[in-house]
């Protein structure tokens, strides 16, 4: 008889996405994203930190402050660079799960690359200009959103 206890394709997908963000170097947000094609693969994942040759230690983490002295204009979301990070395959028809849901600029990323579905854990920043502009792309472009509805508190691994 098969074990029953086993999680499901979401769970393990989302969970994907939870592991990509314990990446994340950023001390105050930790995102992560898991695109996933129509046969249940893993094609990429991605997490919010800042782009290659950027050192973590030389670039600001800092949230206030001059534009230039914070995180905001540096830091790859991981949307994008689970996109980016997919090396320019098809992503067309895929999922993305994803951690928080996307920003405005993450969603025009998402419409591009013709993803058909977004899976995200938290929806933190709803009603904020920023996210009501992705609803209303993501929307338009008939992409399905889905809040991730967990069945457990969380996944334990264990590496012994």
């Amino acid at each position: 008889m098969k074990r029953t206890d086993y999680i499901s394709w979401d769970e393990y997908f989302m969970s994907v996405a939870v592991l990509a963000s314990m990446r994340s170097k950023d001390p105050n947000t930790q995102v992560g994203a898991c695109i996933v094609g129509d046969d249940k693969r893993i094609i990429s994942t991605g997490y919010n930190g800042f782009p290659r040759g950027c050192s973590d230690d030389e670039f600001p983490w800092n949230r206030e402050g001059g534009e230039t002295e914070t995180k905001y204009p540096y830091v790859v979301h991981a949307e994008l660079n689970a996109i980016l990070n997919a090396g320019g395959r098809n992503l067309a028809g895929s999922k993305l799960y994803v951690a928080l849901f996307p920003c405005n600029e993450c969603a025009k990323a998402i419409i591009q690359a013709g993803i058909k579905e977004v899976i995200y854990l938290s929806d933190k920043y709803n009603g904020t200009p920023s996210f009501i502009a992705s609803r209303r792309m993501l929307g338009a472009a008939g992409i399905k959103l889905t809040k991730f509805e967990p069945e457990k508190d969380g996944i334990e691994i264990k590496f012994r």
